[in-house]
């Protein structure tokens, strides 16, 4: 950081800030903040401009206790307000590439309105077919990603299974002469 930035100056702190959040109060998510999300998340550059992703919101929680049965580390969803679906054009190339893209976008949207949120894998095969089913997608499209979006709730005691914390810059850089 510049020396003349602070934390609370700095441009770059909501992107360090962003966090998994598991654990959502009651509290809704209105459209409102969802058409906010989804319209900075379709802005994000694609590989030739292809945009190879369309989105699906889950507010019903029969469904999403179904998607929270679609993978081993999916049952966060179940309590989410909203569970965002990203389904992939799948045919062409860098669609996993662009999708991680969008998906970090919606999160990072989502956090600076204040909302909470954890991105989930849905796997094996098996599971990523349910999950597309659920969303009434079909081939070539395939959900392979979800995102668990509310405001978020403090975790309760005993429930960190990983740890936190990042490695040193100098541990993950190094400088070709």
């Amino acid at each position: 950081m510049p020396h003349h930035e602070t934390p609370a100056t700095d441009p770059l702190q909501p992107l360090r800030s962003l966090r998994a959040t598991r654990w959502f109060t009651g509290d809704d998510v209105t459209d409102d903040v969802l058409r906010r999300i989804l319209d900075t998340a379709r802005w994000t550059g694609s590989a030739r401009n292809r945009q190879p992703w369309r989105f699906h919101t889950v507010r019903d929680a029969g469904t999403r206790e179904q998607l929270s049965t679609c993978g081993a580390y999916a049952l966060h969803l179940r309590s989410a307000p909203v569970v965002l679906l990203l389904a992939l054009d799948r045919s062409g190339q860098d669609a996993e590439f662009d999708g991680g893209r969008v998906a970090q976008t919606a999160m990072l949207a989502a956090h600076l309105l204040g909302l909470g949120s954890c991105p989930v894998t849905f796997f094996p095969e098996g599971n990523a077919e349910r999950a597309t089913a659920i969303a009434g997608f079909s081939d070539p499209w395939q959900v392979r990603t979800g995102i668990a979006l509310g405001h978020p709730a403090p975790a309760p005691a005993g429930t960190r299974a990983i740890p936190g914390g990042r490695h040193p810059l100098d541990v993950l850089w190094s400088v070709s002469p």
